[in-house]
Parts: C-alpha cells; structure tokens; sequence
C-alpha cells in the first residue's frame, strides 16, 4: 500500500463561533420570559434583554412582540429544557445573517424545530420592528472576546482527547464539529446536535466564565466515533442478541432498538471513566463511573474499560485498537454478565441529539472512508455514482480510496473527475491539490503547479489555501516512497 501522509492530512473541521440566528432566536424567546438560570448567567444577558425590550417600544414592534410570546406560551414544553431544544434547533437550521431565512428545506428539518416553525414569520416581523441587528452589532465585540477566551481550554479538551486515543489525524474531513458561544442561553444547559455528519454545540458561560467541558469532549467523542459503527453491520449483527439484555434498563428507546448507539455510547463512557480526573487520576473514582455507566444499561461500558486500560500502555494507535475490540467480544459472555447487573431505575438524557434525516449513500460513504473502512466506502460511492447522487463527493471518495491503495493513475482519474463534476469549492480545490501532488510524485512539476494555483483561486478554506500555497513554494515529496500501481 501506498502510504501518503502528507498528501492527505488534514486537521478536523473544529471551531468555535458566533451566531447572529441563534442570537436572534435567544434575544426572542428573552423578551417572551426564558429565564432560566439567569442569576447564573454573564451580565451581558441582564443587558442585552434590557436593551431588546427598550428596542420594542414602537407600536408596530410592540404588536409583533406580543404575537411573538404567545406563541411562544402556547408551544411550551413540559421542561424548560425542551423548550430550549426546540428554538436551540430552529436557530441553527437558520442561515446566519440578519435576514433570519431557513439554510435548510423545511422537509429537511428536525422534528424539534418543526415543532416551533410556525415561531419564524413571527420572529422575522419582531426582528426587523425591533431592529435587533444593531443590538447584535453593538455586541458582536463582546461575542468575540467570549470565543476569544474560551479557544484554549476547548482546543486543550480536545487535543487531550486526541492524544488519549493516540489518533491518526488524517484523510480530507468534510463534517464540521461547530460549538456555538450563545450568552442569552441558560449556562446549565448545553444543546447538543448531530445533522447527518455534522455536529454543533451550543454552549453558554457562567457568570464566572466557566463553561462544561466535560460537555464538549462528550459531543467530540460522538464526533469521532459515531461514524466507525456505520460500516460495520456483520459486527453488529453478531452483537445484536445483546439487545435482549438492556430491556430492563433505563435506555432512552433508541438505544433498545440500535446496537451501534449501544454499542458507541458505552464506549464513551468507558473513555470518560478513564480520563476523570486525569490518567492519573485516582482509580477508585474512574471504576465507579464506569460502573454508574453499566447500570444505566450501556453493558460494553466496563469491557471497553478494561481494554482502554491495556490500551493505555501500548503503542498501538486507537483504530486498530477498535477493530480488535469489536472482534473480542464474546457476546455470551456479555449476556451473562449483563443479567448481574442491577440497572438503575432512571437514566441520564443523552446529550447529542441525533437528526431524523435519510443519510445518502455518498455520506455513508465518507463514513466508511473516515472509519477506515476502504472495501465499504468504494460499495457506497459506486452505487451513489449509479443513483446519480452527488457525483462529486462520490468521485472524490473513490480517489481517496485509490491513493490508500497505492494506485495514482486510479486516483488521478478520480480527482480529475471529481474537480469537475463537483460544485462544492472544497472539493474542486483539494482535487487540484491531490492532482498537484500526484504529478509532483510523477515529476511533471509545471502540470502540478497549474493545479496547485487553481486551488488557490478556490474559494475554500484557509487550510485549503495554505496546502496550494506549499506546493507552488515546493515540490512534494511523499515521506515514505513506495511502487505505484
């Protein structure tokens, strides 16, 4: 095999950032009376609901508030933390910007914010009385001085997290994880979202700026592992009979039903039990938290300990590591010890909600891809080529599948195609890129450059900029130089 590392590392698409849509539906739901734990809360919100309300004095922003807060009374929910959940998902299936439009179709839409679309309309006529765009730009400086100062402890959450697993960060990563800095929510509360391989978080301060990292690493996990139980339905049919052991336990029901969120979610918290406080932290704590995680019904949880702790000492990295585990499992020997177990009469909410929309073969084709799952990925991207789906992300799989196999003239045909057939400029530019680097390796550097400037000119990210500008400075070298083809 081919081993090209420098051609396709890429860091995760992490970020944390602002939203002028999830500040306009917060600002809104304020001024209908959302209080919770606002003693709590940075004084920024005590000012910005001040100035929302004094803003609605008119009578035209009056009439659009009231209208507004009744509808926002007759759609309560029957906690104040469902009822965040479902304005939480409106404001992020909105496009930023002031216009507060829908970035998704609504036959796209979650079930939680179908529930308060009817909230829109009524929110766009209370936006533009109350001109909420000038209170949002007389605070973005505070917004920013938010995100400014929460970048280190959640880059340093995450990277503990990466060294932990002993991670190979490498491959094109399309799916974003964005943690949304939003003030005007409830510091308590911390919504999580995953929209198909997509995943935000939005999160809010305590009046002395802390904030739950413990919180973020949970959706970070589910970020990176969720994907590797997607191709892997032979495992997960042998383990499927586990299933029949978590009847009695205090499972949300889509954990009874899927023995992937089964099995992922124990794994997690495995790794959770692990890293309280520190590796090395005292043991006592670390077991019992893995037990606690059993006896909510997530039964892998105390297996995935015990391997987590051989792992620790060992220098092999985390997805070999994974594979071997999902093969270890003796499934009888699980139901017998799950039978012992004395569940709890009540379970914790999961914290990452999952989106109800139909997955295309191309995304469960990146997922195969991202969980190392070459065979799988190539059968998802051929039959997406045939349903006619995305043609460009699916072309631009199939590359990256050739290149782990070692076949450039394979690849470079891809890449070729997926440059043109694609409307998605990350996709075109790092297909010129890969190009660039390809035929650097075949020693035809003025064709390469040609392909390193078109990158550029993408409008891409600025990872994707930085990649073509490298190669136009210097040819690429692979590290390790094997046959081809």
């Amino acid at each position: 095999m081919l081993a090209l590392p420098a051609l396709a590392q890429q860091p995760p698409r992490m970020s944390v950032e602002t939203s002028q849509a999830l500040f306009s539906v917060m600002a809104a739901i304020n001024a209908c009376g959302y209080d919770a734990d606002l003693s709590q809360s940075l004084p920024l919100r005590q000012q910005i609901r001040g100035e929302v309300l004094k803003a609605a004095q008119s009578q035209d922003a009056q009439l659009a508030l009231r209208n507004m807060c009744a509808y926002y009374e007759d759609h309560q929910q029957d906690t104040v933390s469902r009822t965040l959940s479902n304005y939480v998902a409106l404001g992020l299936n909105l496009a930023n910007g002031p216009r507060l439009e829908l970035r998704t179709k609504e036959s796209d839409l979650p079930p939680d914010a179908i529930f308060v679309l009817g909230f829109l309309p009524l929110l766009q006529h209370f936006n533009q009385a109350a001109n909420l765009n000038a209170i949002w730009l007389r605070h973005r400086p505070d917004y920013d001085l938010l995100i400014q100062s929460l970048h280190k402890p959640v880059n340093d959450t995450l990277f503990a997290t990466d060294f932990y697993l002993k991670r190979n960060l490498s491959g094109y990563i399309r799916h974003e994880f964005v943690i949304y800095v939003e003030p005007l929510a409830a510091p308590s509360e911390v919504n999580s979202r995953n929209y198909a391989d997509d995943y935000y978080m939005v999160i809010s301060p305590t009046n002395s700026g802390a904030i739950r990292l413990d919180q973020i690493r949970h959706t970070y996990l589910h970020y990176i592992l969720d994907a590797k139980v997607l191709s892997r339905g032979t495992t997960l049919d042998r383990l499927s009979p586990l299933l029949d052991s978590v009847k009695r336990a205090p499972l949300e029901e889509s954990y009874r039903f899927d023995m992937g969120l089964l099995l992922t979610e124990s794994l997690i918290k495995a790794i959770e039990a692990r890293l309280l406080g520190g590796q090395k932290g005292p043991s006592k704590p670390k077991e019992q938290l893995a037990w606690d995680g059993t006896r909510q019904g997530f039964i892998l949880t105390q297996y995935f300990y015990d391997k987590l702790v051989v792992f620790e000492g060992d220098e092999v990295g985390f997805d070999q590591s994974y594979a071997d585990w999902l093969h270890d499992i003796d499934v009888a020997a699980e139901q017998k010890t799950a039978a012992t177990i004395p569940f709890l009469k009540t379970g914790t909410p999961e914290l990452v909600r999952k989106s109800q929309r139909k997955e295309l073969l191309v995304d469960l084709a990146e997922r195969a891809l991202a969980s190392g799952n070459f065979d799988g990925a190539q059968n998802y991207a051929q039959q997406a080529l045939a349903n006619q789906e995305d043609q460009g992300r699916a072309l631009f799989v199939l590359a990256r599948v050739a290149v782990a196999a070692g076949k450039l003239t394979a690849a470079q045909g891809f890449f070729e195609r997926a440059a043109s057939a694609s409307s998605d400029p990350r996709i075109r530019g790092w297909s010129h890129v890969y190009l660039g680097r390809i035929l650097d390796m075949q020693e035809h550097r003025d064709e390469a450059v040609e392909h390193y400037r078109t990158a550029l000119n993408a409008d891409g990210p600025p990872e994707l900029k930085a990649a073509a500008e490298k190669g136009l400075q210097q040819a690429y070298q692979p590290s390790v130089k094997h046959p081809t083809d």
